[in-house]
């Protein structure tokens, strides 16, 4: 399980594009905010989701980069980045192996995908584990720790 303090382990994966991302290509560059989400297009996914779209441009001038990673395949990424005009990467996660690298935890015996959000600075450290089901509490949590830390 990564938690705070530990280096970012590097990995690839497909992104809503179907193109490999590789997290090295940002890691070190910009803090970055990786955040695990059980379901696409589902409420408090969808809130989630429209939160970082929202900050995306304050995200990104104060140099973050937002991940975004689920389960969902390439193809309801890309239907749910053009739904709802999703400006960040969005990776799949199809066979759970980043979910198992990062060691999310699953809630209600196992059946729901837990919801967790990283913040990892410029050296790759992780700064913030943040875990909870709802959505919404993420929001003031991730943007305070990303402006401590740039």
């Amino acid at each position: 399980m990564i938690k705070v303090g530990d280096k970012l382990p590097l990995f690839e994966a497909k992104d809503q594009k179907g193109d490999v991302f590789s997290i090295a290509s940002v890691l070190h560059k910009k803090v970055v905010v990786i955040y695990f989400y059980p379901k696409d297009d589902t409420p408090g996914c969808t809130q989630q989701a429209c939160f970082f779209r929202d900050q995306y441009e304050e995200f990104n001038e104060i140099g973050a980069e937002v991940i975004g990673i689920s389960a969902d395949s390439v193809k309801s990424h890309e239907e749910f980045v053009t739904k709802y005009k999703l400006p960040f990467i969005l990776l799949s996660d199809e066979d759970k192996s980043l979910r198992k690298l990062f060691g999310v935890p699953t809630h209600f015996f196992g059946l729901l995908p837990g919801r967790v959000t990283y913040v990892v600075d410029k050296e790759g450290v992780v700064r913030l584990v943040f875990d909870s089901r709802n959505a919404e509490s993420h929001f003031p949590k991730v943007l305070e720790t990303v402006k401590k830390i740039v």
